[in-house]
């Protein structure tokens, strides 16, 4: 697949590459509107579920000399 893509001309690549650049664009913004039209929409309670199950992070100071 790799190999077909290089063989394509430069302004072709280009092309190519604008195009999944703004499918990526149309989905994220998309994605937004369609999870509210269907309900999808998180609530506070899922919120908080998400943040209990996030690992907590400890920094450790190991500028102590034993």
């Amino acid at each position: 697949m790799f190999k077909a893509y290089t063989n394509l001309a430069p302004k072709t690549r280009l092309g190519v590459g604008v195009a999944i650049i703004a499918w990526g664009c149309a989905g994220l913004y998309l994605s937004d509107k369609a999870e509210e039209k269907f309900g999808y929409t998180p609530t506070e309670e899922d919120r908080s579920a998400l943040r209990e199950m996030a690992p907590k992070i400890t920094s450790v100071d190991k500028s102590q000399e034993r």
